[in-house]
């Protein structure tokens, strides 16, 4: 009995990690879209979204960066920005924006050219692009055919590092969350770095190296904080400094905020009380983590997180499951769940229902803890998501084993199922 008792749970796991596979083969195909509400909302979030919403003490403002509104200038007046800022000698000018060809102002686009000449370490955006046949050859997002880059008379001896930041939506109107970006991708063969490391790489040389080094494909973005935000999006204080278009055109900033600093220009509305949604993501700071909401965080702020990360070091680990060490762990922890839920079943059958359904919410709950604390202390992302789906079913996909299964191969349970007894009259 004892060695058919670890068969039985041996087989009850295997059958377990059966219908979570089932389970997602069958949602790929969007049976289940009358639920899509409610997974769009879910997807959305991260449980870790509490850790950086609610748990983190609030951050210092980095002083190595200032993010300075392009609002709605042309390139005459953008030109004229640049310029003022860069008389006071900053240490890097990164330009979140596209000058896509030449204007009908010649005189703006001459003007524009000869600020941007004048900047001595300028970092000019681009962006990876797949060709449709490329796309399909190289399915993924590792490698790329081109690189889009503004017109050739725009900053011809800057810096360029590519913008793209990893988000679901496939347009600028959709849902844009970003909680991870790219740091190095090919285009052919040759490897670009991200806008972001690009400018650290000028600022900080050795701190980029050692990012670098990690070798992550992708790296989660360890958000610290925002710009001004009179919304409230946000419980986070400011923790980059930033001027509005009318601050730099005024001149209304000491030079010490400057000098020897990064400065990013980006898009981020016409003023900072503007709500627009253009180039605007949500992200983990969002005082609402899970829903409908509005986007909380700019593009070009989103660089300056990730800039500030790389310069303090402090990045976002997760669980390396390149040895297969989370599915691992699931396997063990889902067999441990089978073999105690098979003694319930057995022992003290009119009770497992009550006592399986509390051992589960108890350990999905204490898992979820001590994900959120473990993240919140260190930075460290346990990826569980297994081990979470595993100990959800191990319960009923149980009772279906021992109920089902397990009868099918059993000659007078089969019997059972396909005998109807004529009742006696």
């Amino acid at each position: 009995m004892k060695k058919q008792f670890w068969i039985d749970s041996i087989l009850a796991t295997i059958f377990v990690f059966s219908i979570m596979w089932i389970i997602f083969n069958v949602t790929q195909f969007k049976i289940f879209d009358a639920f899509d509400p409610i997974g769009e909302a879910l997807d959305d979030m991260d449980i870790t979204d509490v850790a950086f919403s609610n748990l983190r003490e609030d951050p210092l403002p980095d002083t190595n960066i200032v993010v300075v509104n392009i609002g709605y200038l042309n390139r005459a007046e953008l030109a004229h920005e640049i310029s003022i800022i860069n008389k006071y000698d900053p240490k890097i000018v990164g330009v979140d924006i596209f000058f896509d060809g030449l204007k009908s102002d010649t005189l703006g686009d001459v003007f524009l050219s000869n600020v941007l000449d004048e900047v001595d370490s300028l970092v000019l955006v681009s962006e990876l692009l797949q060709t449709p046949q490329f796309a399909i050859e190289h399915p993924g997002d590792d490698y790329f055919d081109s690189l889009h880059t503004s017109h050739p008379i725009f900053g011809g001896g800057a810096y360029h590092g590519f913008a793209n930041l990893f988000t679901d939506a496939e347009t600028q109107e959709d849902f844009k969350t970003c909680r991870a970006f790219p740091p190095q991708r090919k285009v052919k063969k040759e490897s670009n770095e991200a806008f972001a490391v690009k400018i650290a790489q000028l600022y900080a040389p050795q701190k980029a190296s050692n990012f670098l080094e990690r070798g992550n494909a992708s790296e989660v973005i360890n958000y610290r904080g925002n710009i001004i935000d009179p919304f409230t999006r946000t419980d986070y204080p400011n923790r980059f400094y930033a001027l509005d278009v009318d601050d730099v055109l005024k001149e209304n900033f000491v030079p010490g905020l400057i000098k020897d600093k990064i400065v990013l220009f980006g898009y981020m509305g016409k003023d900072f009380f503007d709500t627009s949604w253009d180039d605007k993501f949500f992200t983990p700071l969002n005082k609402k983590y899970a829903g409908k909401t509005n986007p909380d965080m700019y593009g070009v702020v989103v660089h300056a997180n990730i800039i500030s990360m790389i310069l303090n070091e402090d990045y976002v680990n997760d669980l390396n499951d390149k040895e297969g060490f989370g599915i691992v762990l699931a396997i063990l922890i889902c067999f441990v769940n089978v073999v105690l839920f098979s003694y319930i079943y057995y022992r003290l059958p009119d009770w497992y229902d009550g006592i399986t359904k509390t051992i589960q919410l108890l350990e999905i709950g204490l898992i979820l803890f001590v994900i959120v604390m473990v993240f919140s202390a260190y930075s460290f992302k346990l990826n569980l998501v297994i081990t979470l789906a595993a100990i959800a079913l191990a319960g009923d996909a149980l009772e279906v084993y021992y109920g089902v299964v397990k009868n099918i191969f059993n000659k007078e349970k089969r019997k059972q199922l396909f005998t109807i007894k004529r009742k006696a009259v």
